[in-house]
């Protein structure tokens, strides 16, 4: 039995406004699963980008390097390839090209078979006043939930 690995971009929600969220799967060498599976991953600072070819690449994932994988081991901070169907791409990237959407990758786990899935969302970026707006609701709901809570 396996434990759950769930490697997740709180930084996203916060930095971005998320309009469309989408499950890709993530081409990966031996060395690369290996080292997810090991939960030794990072999407924090990540973003995926088309290619000329209409390709999604996910760039700046880090995956520390496999403790066991000698001279076969991986670059830590190599563009990933994101396997989607034709037409979510073409959907993608006219959305990035013609609205100036970015693509942030929000989630990377595994499912029950054990393959590495990465949870990706089409986001626009917040504004400093979204940001302050944000932060005054999550006061304020904090505060009446004490309250509810001491009455």
């Amino acid at each position: 039995m396996q434990k759950k690995i769930n490697i997740q971009n709180k930084k996203a929600r916060f930095e971005y406004e998320i309009i469309e969220t989408y499950i890709s799967g993530i081409k990966l060498t031996g060395t690369e699963i290996k080292s997810v599976r090991e939960s030794k991953a990072r999407i924090t600072e990540s973003f995926c980008e088309f290619n000329e070819t209409g390709e999604l690449f996910v760039i700046n994932m880090y995956i520390e390097e496999y403790a066991h994988g000698n001279y076969y081991n991986h670059k830590p901070k190599s563009e990933r390839k994101l396997l989607l169907t034709k037409r979510e791409l073409k959907k993608l990237q006219k959305e990035v090209n013609n609205a100036g959407l970015t693509i942030i990758p929000l989630k990377l786990f595994l499912t029950d078979k054990g393959w590495a899935k990465l949870e990706i969302a089409l986001c626009r970026g917040k504004k400093l006043y979204d940001k302050r707006e944000n932060l005054k609701e999550k006061d304020t709901k904090r505060d009446i939930d004490r309250l509810k809570k001491k009455y």
